[in-house]
């Protein structure tokens, strides 16, 4: 499939991902429209080319006549908060969003969407997890939030003429993220070099992926799989840990700071401590990630320190 000629939507748009994905869509010769409500996204983020509508897909007419000329839909908009003191509100906001945009496509004759789904629908699961693991008992109304988006989308799938590309992503890490480990640290040590305070006790490990590579690996799954309902895993190999990334956030700072930890094996209610998912199906699909895990990392900190500095 080229995407050159084809008017995409992106909801979540304004977002950390969604940004990036809308940069590469134009600069590939798509026409872009991202819907966001600008509750997780920057106004300032919006690429130049880029058609705006500011709208709240939990609204079920928030989408009334906007996909009347859309040939494919990347659903990114989510609440993301793992650990969220609403859950309920959360895990509502999220699959009502993910039911308008299936009945706005229904009713405009839309036949294909790309899911961003997440590595939290597996909970704490055996390393790596492949994507036909079972059973899926996410930890946190998030996981859970994703988990039944997945189930209705592939009931729309296998009963209708819709074809999803269903991504569950590893940490992705890179320019423009906040609210996570990586700019969190840089910001903590701008302010004192000489302390750092860390969440749970810093031997949490996850595999962390380059948004580059989790463009090109997206780009290329819909480019190459073609079921009704095609799911994968976007990672690495390979994983790092909290204190690794730490030492390699103070390494690019030049600075040795005192570590703090607030204890336990978890940095927050409803988080995976321990995280890798396989990703054997996606490298059958003739795609591998450029950056390790400790790479993605260290790039991710070099471009977020020019951006927090």
């Amino acid at each position: 499939m080229s995407l050159s000629s084809q008017h995409v939507l992106v909801t979540g748009g304004a977002g950390f991902i969604g940004s990036h994905l809308t940069e590469r869509l134009l600069a590939d010769g798509a026409d872009v429209t991202i819907v966001d409500d600008l509750s997780n996204g920057d106004r300032d983020r919006i690429p130049d080319g880029a058609d705006f509508l500011e709208a709240d897909l939990t609204d079920p007419d928030a989408l009334d006549g906007q996909l009347a000329d859309i040939d494919l839909v990347f659903h990114l908009a989510a609440s993301k908060h793992v650990d969220t003191d609403r859950p309920h509100g959360q895990f509502d906001d999220n699959t009502r969003m993910t039911r308008n945009i299936l009945e706005a496509m229904a009713d405009a004759g839309v036949t294909e969407i790309a899911y961003t789904s997440s590595s939290t629908v597996y909970g704490e699961a055996p390393r790596p997890t492949p994507e036909d693991y079972a059973p899926l008992e996410p930890i946190s109304a998030y996981g859970a939030s994703k988990l039944a988006d997945e189930g209705l989308l592939s009931a729309r799938a296998h009963s209708h003429d819709l074809t999803v590309w269903n991504f569950r992503f590893a940490n992705v890490v890179g320019p423009r993220l906040r609210g996570a480990v990586i700019p969190d640290f840089i910001e903590k040590l701008l302010d004192d070099p000489e302390r750092l305070t860390i969440l749970g006790n810093g031997r949490q490990e996850k595999s962390y992926l380059h948004i580059e590579d989790c463009l090109d690996a997206m780009l290329h799954v819909v480019d190459n799989a073609d079921d009704a309902m095609n799911t994968y895993n976007l990672g690495t190999r390979t994983t790092t840990s909290v204190d690794r990334i730490a030492a390699i956030v103070a390494d690019e700072l030049g600075v040795d700071p005192e570590h703090e930890y607030t204890g336990g094996e978890r940095g927050w209610t409803g988080d995976v401590p321990k995280m890798r998912l396989s990703i054997e199906k996606l490298a059958a699909l003739g795609w591998e990630p450029r950056y390790s895990s400790d790479e993605a990392v260290r790039q991710s900190t070099r471009e977020l320190i020019d951006e927090l500095r």
